[in-house]
């Protein structure tokens, strides 16, 4: 039965053995060969998803495992399948940029690899300790890659600041999950809930707790007023790392949300879903408004990041509605749809960024862009279709994904809230747009061929095209998260 419970952590251990072999294969390979690190990189990945569609063949719903400790569900099936995907695009997206900057290296993509497996990590994690740990791995490992070019004042300066402010966020959770555990006596989440529903235990400590829990969640998740490294990393950092800072990692810190919150602390919503009320509206305004002042383009995708979070945030707080949840598991899919559908956007936004740069030109500025239709009409078009959806145009996944969250606000009796994001929708158009207008209708700046490799154009356009067919038949995406998030609030 022990060697059955094993099982539930399969995934990682097949990942663990992966990520190993890929830096013993560094270290022991010729120098010749390991310009090819990369694609056994991308094969280590062949290995946690076979062993995650195994679990997902076995049907057998939410199991448990370390005593408690671990969970294997649909919920952390689906975002693992994600998270291989994002991470497996990265890596494409990284090898061309990578070998022009000398970070095409064994330890690069180790640390990828380990940093995914700390996003799985968190994505099952049952138990405060489990979820603590799995933040760790994945955050040390993004603070080795933000720092890898040594040489560049402007990389180690927001590594820097990255690993400040991530160590406080991490102290914030760390600090609300002792609370929580003086509290209730438990480490593991579902201790937490129960202890939520016994009347002898001590609100008072539990609440305090949570406030430490939500900050943290901020901090990672880079929500105003905890934003305050998110311009500034985005920006210094080599854009392979800030891909890589800016997807995955949003899908796990999603899913330490919705455990700690939905599942561990659902008894106080009343409570965080004030907190995360705040936390949408400052995310949203300061996102939109401040993003119209920026030139450099990574910087405004950051400011966008900021302003996409408040609508996550807004599907997380509309789940309980005056103590019934009746329509939690509409709420909760429809944000968990927004972060799959933000991840998407994000891989392909970035992903053309390092598409465009060479050596010795980062094309991150958006007077860079000036001028693209004519240079490269298909890789305008993709950029194009990334911007009308984040910018929440029809037909693309990026409107649907609005729409689902607007709706599930609007059921929870907040319609002021709905309108106020629709208006900070509308002022962030803007930006986007300027974008386009800049490819479409301003001359040329730039003259030099674009030197893509054909497997990273190739999966920019699955990419942009995705992002067009989830808009058009969002149907099988949602029904997926739908049927997650309805097995983890009932397991």
């Amino acid at each position: 039965m022990e060697n059955l419970k094993l099982m539930v952590a399969l995934p990682e251990i097949a990942l663990l053995v992966a990520a190993s072999m890929v830096i013993i294969a560094d270290a022991a390979a010729p120098e010749r060969c390991r310009m090819a690190i990369d694609r056994l990189a991308l094969g280590a990945l062949l290995f946690p998803l076979t062993a995650t569609i195994w679990q997902m063949g076995a049907g057998q719903g939410s199991v448990y495992g370390f005593n408690g400790m671990y969970v294997a569900d649909s919920l952390g099936h689906l975002l693992k399948l994600c998270s291989y995907a994002a991470v497996a695009a990265t890596i494409v997206y990284a090898r061309g940029y990578g070998m022009s900057r000398g970070l095409q290296r064994g330890e690069f993509y180790g640390l990828i690899l380990f940093a995914l497996l700390g996003q799985m990590v968190m994505i099952s994690s049952a138990s405060l300790l489990v979820v603590y740990m799995g933040l760790e791995l994945m955050s040390l490992s993004l603070y080795a890659i933000a720092a890898m070019r040594r040489d560049s004042p402007a990389s180690t300066e927001a590594a820097m600041k990255y690993f400040i402010l991530g160590a406080l966020a991490s102290g914030f959770l760390l600090y609300g999950m002792s609370m929580l555990y003086g509290g209730a006596g438990d480490l593991s989440i579902a201790g937490i809930a129960k202890a939520f529903s016994d009347a002898q235990t001590n609100k008072i400590v539990l609440v305090f707790g949570t406030v430490f829990i939500v900050a943290g969640l901020a901090f990672k998740f880079g929500a105003v007023p905890f934003h305050m490294w998110v311009p500034d990393v985005y920006q210094g950092t080599p854009t392979s790392a800030t891909l890589l800072i800016a997807g995955a990692p949003k899908l796990a810190a999603f899913a330490i949300a919705f455990r700690l919150l939905v599942e561990g602390l659902l008894a106080v919503a009343a409570d965080w879903q004030q907190m995360l009320i705040v936390l949408a509206v400052l995310s949203l305004g300061v996102g939109n408004i401040v993003a119209i002042a920026q030139t450099n383009l990574k910087r405004m995708l950051a400011y966008s990041t900021i302003s996409q979070v408040g609508f996550v945030l807004l599907g997380l707080l509309s789940g309980v509605v005056q103590g019934n949840a009746g329509s939690a598991a509409g709420a909760y899919s429809g944000s968990l749809f927004y972060v799959i559908s933000y991840v998407l956007t994000t891989l392909g936004t970035f992903g053309l960024i390092q598409v465009l740069a060479r050596q010795g030109f980062e094309a991150e500025e958006i007077a860079d862009l000036r001028g693209l239709n004519r240079r490269s009409p298909g890789l305008a078009l993709v950029m194009l279709i990334l911007m009308f959806s984040l910018a929440g145009v029809p037909p693309f996944v990026g409107f649907y994904a609005k729409l689902a969250v607007l709706q599930s606000v609007v059921n929870a009796g907040l319609v002021w809230l709905a309108v106020y994001a629709v208006l900070m929708s509308l002022i962030g158009a803007f930006y986007y747009l300027r974008v386009v207008k800049t490819m479409y209708f301003d001359d040329a700046s730039d003259s030099a061929p674009i030197l893509a490799g054909a497997d990273a154009k190739a999966v920019l356009a699955v990419n942009g095209a995705l992002v067009l067919l989830l808009g058009l038949v969002p149907g099988p995406l949602m029904t997926a998260c739908a049927n997650a998030i309805r097995q983890a609030l009932s397991g």
